[in-house]
Order: C-alpha cells, then sequence, then structure tokens
C-alpha cells in the first residue's frame, strides 16, 4: 500500500469517526456547520498572518474586512516609526516596505486593496462586493479613490520628505488639500444612495475602504467633516460597528497610548 493510500485512508477513518458522533435527531436534517472541517478533522487549525501597524490606515481596512468575515488571524506587529519595514526579513515579504502584508500558508499578499480582492475569492463568506454590476463597479471605484488619489498623497514616507525639503506646514497643507479634493469627489458620487452605509443598507468594500480614511483626516489633519454631509452620515453608522471599533487603532496590541 503507497503512502497516498495509508494517508486517505486514516483521513477517512477520522471522518467516519466524526460523523458517528453526529447528533442523529431531527430527523437526519443537519446544518453544514455541523460537520468538521478538513482542518479539524486532521488536527490543523489553519491561520492567517497580518503584518500590520496600529496606525496604517491601510492595515485598518484588512483587520476590518478580517473582522466582518469572521476570519481569525495572527497579529504580526511592523513598527514603522523604528524602521522595521526596511529588515531583510520584511522585505522579502514585500520589496516596497509598506504594511499589510497578508500570509496565508504558502501565499503571500501585500497592499491592502489586493488584500481584500483575494479574501473575496479565498473567503467568499459575508461577501463585500455586492452581486449587482453596477453597485459591485461603484465600489471597487470608490476603493481605488481612497487607494489611488488620497492615501498615498498623505501616507508617512510622503509627509516625511515634504516636510524634510519644503516643511511642516507646506506637508500638513499638501495632505489637507488632497484628502478635501478626494472627500469632495466621493460625497458627489455618494450623494444619491440612499442607505446608511456608502452603497446601501449593507456594508461593502467602500465602507471598509473609507471608513479608516475619514478617521484618519479627522485625527491626524483635522479636516471638517461638516463639509461633507454624506460621508459623515455613512461614518457615524460605520464607527457602531463592532467590527470596526475591534479593528480600530487603539485596539491593537502594538497601541502606544
Amino acid at each position: 500500500m503507497s503512502l497516498t493510500d495509508c494517508f486517505a485512508g486514516h483521513i477517512i477513518a477520522k471522518i467516519l469517526t466524526k460523523y458517528q458522533q453526529l447528533p442523529t435527531a431531527r430527523s437526519e436534517a443537519f446544518e453544514l456547520s455541523t460537520f468538521p472541517t478538513m482542518a479539524a478533522i486532521i488536527g490543523e487549525s489553519p491561520k492567517l498572518a497580518l503584518y500590520s501597524y496600529w496606525q496604517s490606515s491601510c492595515s485598518w481596512r484588512v483587520r476590518f474586512a478580517l473582522n466582518l468575515k469572521g476570519i481569525s488571524y495572527e497579529y504580526k506587529a511592523v513598527n514603522l516609526s523604528k524602521g522595521e519595514q526596511f529588515t531583510p526579513e520584511f522585505e522579502k515579504l514585500n520589496p516596497l516596505h509598506f504594511v499589510p502584508v497578508l500570509v496565508d500558508g504558502d501565499v503571500v499578499v501585500s497592499d491592502s486593496y489586493a488584500i481584500l480582492l483575494y479574501l473575496e475569492e479565498k473567503y467568499p463568506q459575508r461577501a463585500l462586493l455586492p452581486a449587482d454590476p453596477q453597485l459591485k463597479a461603484l465600489n471597487l471605484q470608490v476603493a481605488s479613490i481612497v487607494t489611488s488619489s488620497i492615501q498615498p498623497l498623505h501616507m508617512l514616507s510622503t509627509l516625511k520628505y515634504l516636510e524634510q525639503n519644503v516643511g511642516p506646514q507646506e506637508s500638513l497643507l499638501f495632505a489637507q488639500t488632497n484628502v478635501e479634493k478626494g472627500f469632495n469627489a466621493l460625497e458627489k458620487l455618494l450623494k444619491d444612495i440612499n442607505g446608511k452605509y456608502a452603497t446601501g443598507d449593507e456594508v461593502y468594500m467602500a465602507d471598509v475602504f473609507m471608513a479608516p480614511q475619514i478617521a484618519a483626516a479627522m485625527q491626524r489633519f483635522k479636516i471638517d467633516m461638516s463639509k461633507y454631509p454624506r460621508l459623515c452620515r455613512i461614518f457615524e453608522s460605520l464607527k457602531a460597528l463592532l467590527e470596526f471599533l475591534d479593528a480600530s487603532p487603539e485596539r491593537q496590541p502594538d497601541a502606544v497610548p
């Protein structure tokens, strides 16, 4: 008997053992959740690892998404202020030296946008993209505005460069100007959408990207959100969610008071 046959026989035996332990009430009508997963059967507990920095709004998005999907993960702190993103170990994960990075077994994904799309494909439970093509496109558009037209223009490395070469006041003004430009676009894009959240009454990818960005805009750059009533209402709804609060910077293990 081959090694493969032995392993297969071992797995089947464990499945049968687990099956015999299942309840037989309710006319043999089992719920899907009653059956053990393959990982549980063979004694494994697969766990994702997220390389994150507590103040990173990009990491916050991924933490929020993982919470919404109910996916457990191991938190791997990367202290950006101490330059830990430039270590040889981290460079193997992301040569750009940015967080977040998600490790799922042999799969390594960096960039929050790519991570969210990966999670949506690999872990479809609690979908973060709606089935409707128009709403899906709107969610991706909002996410793209945040990731390409707002956040990169106020990231730490960008502002540090401007501060060193132009001055701290100019650096702050640059950040505020670009955040407000992006918020103006989002406000117009979403102003006619009904519902508690960005694209309706369900939390989708647009919300996952917008909420940390709005929080950062208010806390770090003192943006007057009264100019964006639709964004304000969305944020008020989102900040009441436990999944969002648990992903917030101050609740992370590497948070600094």
